[in-house]
């Protein structure tokens, strides 16, 4: 059966929760597909490259609106860390309505630590965002789009604390 990706963020929360050892996952064996993996994988993702009519404007904005700073231009410049976390890397069929608009290509996704706060100060800033008023089990999603019109998915993992 084929899992939906909120189903694969729901797994992806609870694994990244779980101190269990490799394989002791559920009481399972692992899977020969699960020892067919690459000795060597990559750690994260160190970046996202993507095109923009107004390149400097949009790192702005996503400098402004959601704390990514912009490429370091000099040693001295701070770089963006974020922290370590849950991440799916989900390709989805061409006709997906969840991304949003068709001519677009892909849809970020960003945790948060608290969505309320998250979308309070979007909104406060004119941005227009669509809170999912449901709680899954692994946490909360709200939806936006930048100046460009790309797809933005905020969510809060439900191991996230919310800051007080």
């Amino acid at each position: 059966m084929k899992m939906q990706r909120r189903e694969v963020l729901g797994v992806l929360t609870a694994a990244a929760g779980s101190a269990l050892l490799p394989g002791s996952l559920m009481g399972a064996e692992p899977s020969p597909e699960a020892n067919a993996l690459p000795r060597e994988r990559v750690t994260g993702i160190g970046g996202l490259f993507f095109r923009a009519q107004d390149p400097k404007t949009l790192a702005q904005w996503y400098q402004d609106h959601l704390g990514v700073l912009v490429t370091p231009q000099s040693s001295d410049d701070p770089v963006w860390n974020q922290q370590a976390g849950p991440t799916s890397f989900t390709p989805f069929p061409e006709q997906t309505k969840y991304i949003g608009d068709a001519t677009r290509q892909w849809m970020i996704n960003f945790r948060v630590v608290n969505l309320d706060r998250m979308v309070a100060q979007l909104e406060s800033a004119g941005v227009t965002v669509k809170l999912d008023p449901t709680a899954y089990p692994y946490g909360r999603f709200a939806h936006t789009h930048d100046p460009e019109g790309n797809s933005i998915e905020l969510w809060q993992p439900l191991t996230s604390p919310a800051v007080k």
